[in-house]
Order: C-alpha cells, then sequence, then structure tokens
C-alpha cells in the first residue's frame, strides 16, 4: 500500500485543484461490470440480420467500459494544409491556462471568422455563446476543414469542446442542398451519447436550413423506412444493421466521426462493426477520431483506421485538468462503503453527483437500499428500456433526479455541467476477472465533473489491499496527489467537499457547455430563433 501512501496528501496541504481525466480502457473480455455494457450499449454484433445491435449489446453487456469526451490540445504532429499555421515542428501545448483564468476559461487568438465557416453556422456557435474557437477547437478545425479532406486523430481533455469542434467540421462539409442525402456519420458507444450529440448537432445548426439529423439507435427509426438525413448519428450496431438492410444509403457519405474512438476501436465487437462500417463506405470518406485517451495499442490501430491522419497528442502529464479535486475514503470493509456513501448524500445533492458501480445488480441494490433508507436516487444502465434511459437521463439533465446511481455506460463524454461530485463506489478495474486497474476508466468517470473550466470533486471508495493497490496504481499513472477525507471527523471532510462543490455552483454562469445551451435551444427548424450576427462580439466565452 505504499505506492498510495506516497501520492496522498494531507486535507490541509492538498491544492484544490487536483486533475481531471478523461479516459478509457478497453475491455476485458467477459468482464461483468456496466463496462461494456455500458459503454458499448448499444453496439452490436455482425449481424443477425435485423438486430444486429441487440447482439452485441447483450454478449458485451457486461464486458468493458465505457466512454470520454472533449478535450484539449497538445502535440500537434503535423499541421500540413490547415491555413491557419504550418510549422514544422510538434507544437507541444500545455493545458493548465484552460482552466486556470475564470475570465477567459478557453482564450485563443483564433477566431471563428478565421475558419471559413458559413454565416447560419457562424450565427449558430455565437448564439450558444462561443465567442471564440476554444484551443483544441482552434487546432483541430482547420486541419479537419483543409482540402482535401485529411482523416484526423484527435486527444483533448474531457469538457473542452470537442464535440462542438467535429459537429462545426460535419456541419462545415454537407451540402444543405440535398438535405435528405446521407453525407454525414457519427458513431458513439451509447445511445445517450448519440442522443447527446445529436442534440448539439442540432442546437449548433439551428440556423442551417435545411438541416435534418436522424439518430440510428434501437428503437428510434421506423424498420424498413429510408433514412433521409443528412446527418446520421448512431451506435455501431444499429448503423452497420440499417446499411445492410439497405435503409441507409452511405454512397455519398463525406465524413465518418467515432466518438470516444479508442474505446470503440478496442472492444471487442464493437471494434469489429466499426471496422465493418467505415468498409462498407466509400473509400474517399474523411475519417475524424475523437477521445480522452489513445492507449498505445489502441493508438496504432487508430492510425491504421485512418491512414495519413493528422494527429493532435496530449502528453501523459497533461491528461488531467487541475479543475478537479480527487479525494479518497479508506473503508474498513465492503459493507461499510454503504453507510459512508448514505453520510455522502447531504453533499450529493448540493449539486448533481454520479456514482459509479461495477455492475447492474450493484446499481440496483444500492438504489433500493438508498430509497429505503430515505434517500432520493435513480439508477441507470443498459439493463433499461432504451426510451426509459433516454427519460432517466433526460431528468437528471433537468435536475430533477439529483443522484444518479450507473455503471461505465455514462463514464464517456455524458456532459451534465451541473455535476459536482463523482464517487467511484467501485474502483474501475479490466482484464479476466477484473485483475487490472483500468486507469482510462477513471479518467472518463471523473470527467463528468470539473467541465468547461468548473471545478469538481471526486471520491473513491478502497475497502481492501486490492482496491488499494488499483487506486494506487491510477495515481501513479497520471501523477495524481489524492487527499485523504478522514471518517473520523465528518465535520471537517464535509468542509473540504462542500468549499470545492460550491465553488463548482458560483462558476456555473460564466461557462455554458455545449449540451447546456443546446437543451435550451429552440430547434432547428424554429423560424423564430434570433440569432447575433457573425460580428457579434458581445457574446460570453463558452
Amino acid at each position: 500500500m505504499s505506492d498510495l501512501a506516497s501520492r496522498i496528501t494531507k486535507p490541509d496541504e492538498a491544492v484544490q485543484e487536483e486533475q481531471q481525466p478523461d479516459g478509457k480502457d478497453a475491455a476485458p473480455e467477459g468482464r461483468v461490470d456496466g463496462a461494456i455494457e455500458e459503454q458499448q450499449p448499444e453496439g452490436k454484433d455482425a449481424a443477425p440480420e435485423g438486430r444486429v445491435d441487440v447482439a452485441i449489446e447483450e454478449q458485451q453487456l457486461e464486458g468493458k467500459d465505457a466512454a470520454p469526451e472533449g478535450q484539449v490540445d497538445g502535440a500537434i504532429e503535423e499541421l500540413g494544409g490547415s491555413g491557419l499555421q504550418e510549422p514544422e515542428w510538434d507544437v507541444e501545448v500545455s493545458l493548465s491556462d484552460l482552466q486556470n483564468n475564470e475570465a477567459t476559461p478557453f482564450h485563443s487568438a483564433t477566431q471563428w471568422q478565421d475558419m471559413g465557416l458559413s454565416e447560419d453556422l457562424l450565427k449558430g456557435l455565437l448564439a450558444l455563446k462561443f465567442l471564440k474557437p476554444s484551443k483544441v477547437q482552434g487546432k483541430s478545425l482547420p486541419l479537419m476543414l483543409s482540402d482535401p479532406p485529411r482523416n484526423m486523430m484527435a486527444q483533448s481533455q474531457s469538457g473542452t469542446g470537442k464535440t462542438a469542434a467535429f459537429v462545426t467540421a460535419i456541419l462545415s462539409r454537407v451540402d444543405f442542398s440535398n438535405p435528405e442525402q446521407p453525407q454525414a456519420l457519427a458513431l458513439a458507444p451509447s445511445r445517450e451519447l448519440a442522443r447527446q450529440i445529436e442534440g448539439v448537432i442540432i442546437a449548433i445548426g439551428r440556423f442551417i436550413k435545411p438541416l435534418k439529423v436522424a439518430a440510428a439507435i434501437p428503437g428510434a427509426l421506423p424498420r424498413d423506412q429510408p433514412v433521409r438525413s443528412a446527418v446520421i448519428v448512431g451506435t455501431p450496431g444499429t448503423v452497420m444493421d440499417i446499411i445492410r438492410r439497405r435503409q441507409l444509403d452511405v454512397s455519398q457519405l463525406r465524413v465518418l466521426v467515432l466518438d470516444e474512438a479508442d474505446n470503440m476501436l478496442d472492444q471487442q465487437g464493437m471494434g469489429d462493426q466499426c471496422l465493418r462500417v467505415k468498409n462498407m463506405l466509400p473509400k474517399s470518406v474523411q475519417i475524424l477520431l475523437f477521445s480522452a485517451t489513445f492507449p498505445d495499442k489502441v493508438g496504432a490501430y487508430a492510425m491504421k483506421f485512418a491512414p495519413n491522419a493528422h494527429s493532435l497528442k496530449l502528453q501523459r502529464n497533461e491528461l488531467t485538468v487541475k479543475g478537479i479535486s480527487q479525494m479518497f475514503i479508506d473503508c474498513a470493509d465492503d459493507n461499510i462503503k454503504y453507510d459512508v456513501l448514505c453520510k455522502l448524500y447531504g453533499l450529493m445533492t448540493i449539486g448533481q453527483s454520479v456514482i459509479f458501480v461495477r455492475t447492474r445488480d450493484s446499481a440496483n441494490e444500492i438504489q433500493r437500499r438508498m430509497v429505503a433508507d430515505g434517500h432520493k436516487v435513480s439508477a441507470l444502465h443498459a439493463a433499461f428500456d432504451g426510451n426509459e434511459r433516454d427519460e432517466l437521463l433526460a431528468k437528471f439533465r433537468q435536475g430533477e433526479n439529483k443522484v444518479l446511481i450507473t455503471t461505465n455506460v455514462l463514464a464517456r463524454g455524458i456532459d451534465v455541467s451541473t455535476v459536482s461530485m463523482v464517487i467511484n463506489y467501485d474502483i474501475p478495474m479490466k482484464g479476466r476477472g477484473d485483475t487490472e486497474p483500468d486507469a482510462e476508466t477513471y479518467l472518463h468517470r471523473i470527467g463528468r465533473t470539473g467541465r468547461f473550466g468548473r471545478v469538481g470533486v471526486s471520491i473513491s471508495f478502497v475497502y481492501d489491499k486490492k482496491s488499494f493497490d488499483a487506486l494506487s496504481s491510477i495515481a501513479n499513472t497520471y501523477g495524481i496527489d489524492l487527499v485523504r477525507l478522514d471518517t473520523e471527523d465528518w465535520d471537517e471532510a464535509e468542509e473540504r467537499v462542500k468549499e470545492v462543490i460550491k465553488k463548482n455552483r458560483a462558476q456555473a454562469a460564466y461557462a455554458p457547455s455545449a449540451t447546456d445551451n443546446a437543451a435550451k435551444a429552440p430547434s432547428a427548424t424554429n423560424n423564430a430563433a434570433k440569432a447575433p450576427s457573425a460580428t457579434d462580439n458581445t457574446a460570453k466565452a463558452s
């Protein structure tokens, strides 16, 4: 246990800003955790004709981890053809400045107007209060929009505008004079993330007429009816299914995006599906891969999946953001974890909180016990019906539910900016028999808080040598200085956590996320929507 001990910071020495990760890992083969279940909830296997996507979801269902999200820029290995900058050397950009200054959380010298975007697209971005591109947007968009189109593999931290970056690229590539012809396809590892991306596309493209977006997830498309939308967002299994059934014409597809690309490409079953989908598309399609983490083995395969790609990378010590105070509690045994969780309930409801557990059964059991003890909590995992999952997440976004218990189905990409606390009830593990710490999933999980320049808290429970050693390994991997919360003095522990959470709430007004604004934005067909002009400099930075 000495490794973790060496990474522990006493509460009075802790720097409020700890790091925050967003990464993820591959999936062990028969893992019983929401991992695959979750992250790949809607992925699926090869095709039994018709129900391709339920196949793998159930198979892998309990075997893997889930997904990440936006990040920032690190080393730009290749910048040729950007039209913005053409250095002949790698450019290393530190991420620390992204969240240190509340006044300019994503300061960039680049303007949207420098990128050759359409007036309607500029209006959409400014209406969502994106005055300037964030650093990842400023670095990646000139590369993605250069001609001739070239593939992209982009790594960036959670909560820095990654989704808006590839959505802007998609909307720039589509020919809207042919709005019913499928031209862009975005794949995500879960229905929740696919729905979220769909909402961001509609919000940013709200002034583009006509904009048609379809969700290719289980139960969303009428069977055997052709898809008549320019942009499709879905999970790999469902997309593969509708292409095979000739519901989706991919003959004129221009762009393929994989969000949480490392997760999907590394996952048994889902990786096969992604490759099959790619092989069904025109050879000329532009491939854009986004993730917070690209482990070496996945990164090598990703470069083959997207050959000759521009590459934006982060150094390992930049994978975490200093906006999340990362803490842990040493519980006497597994049973005590539940008692500690209930003691934390009052802190969880100051903002909103996500509790990550290993299995669906654990999620159900903890919810049952907490409700019986008088606490209001909800559970969400891949065993729920699709519509039920949509409704549960919508209620959580709207603040009707303040505490959500889930598996890794929500570990990647999900953006709810009011989440101020993440609890790792179970330390994420991978490998046959859950023998190996899953550092990437840890990053993605805690990346559900501290988003868009805000601060947040993550608390991990350890109770035996295995969980202690696993957290120690994760801390050493990313250089995290963990703060130990002393359960002998709950008043002090609560004060420390409350201090961070209140800062998160105070910051909520200055840094709206694309998803926040997507929820408030009028639909793409709302002609009454008003937008600032493309030159309106009064909009706030996102």
